[in-house]
């Protein structure tokens, strides 16, 4: 629920309300590669995605993009926020780490 509302509130701002989706597969319970063929099959030309979720499932999401596999490497924040570049996304290795925030370091940047 508080991932979907901060979601919504992101959406919002950035005036991109008539593009909010919600997945099943990004929740806790999701499934990585149903939400990385849902990823790429609705924004297959989009030039950025923005997934809102919960912690562990996306820390282990960008560990497994950037190093091959899920588990450990990347610890996020709650409230922090990570951009990944990446082509088409597939279950592996396929993404580079560009910078990974914190709340706290998003705050002093305000």
């Amino acid at each position: 629920m508080r991932a979907r509302q901060t979601a919504e509130l992101v959406a919002e701002s950035l005036g991109l309300t008539e593009r909010f989706e919600l997945s099943e597969h990004l929740t806790p319970e999701g499934e990585v590669r149903a939400l990385l063929e849902s990823v790429n099959r609705a924004h297959a030309r989009a030039e950025n995605v923005l997934l809102v979720g919960h912690e562990p499932y996306l820390s282990d999401l960008i560990t497994l993009l950037v190093w091959g596999e899920p588990g450990g490497v990347v610890v996020m924040k709650k409230g922090g926020l990570c951009k990944l570049s990446a082509g088409a996304l597939k279950y592996g290795r396929c993404a580079a780490l560009e910078w990974l925030l914190t709340p706290r370091q998003m705050l002093l940047m305000s």
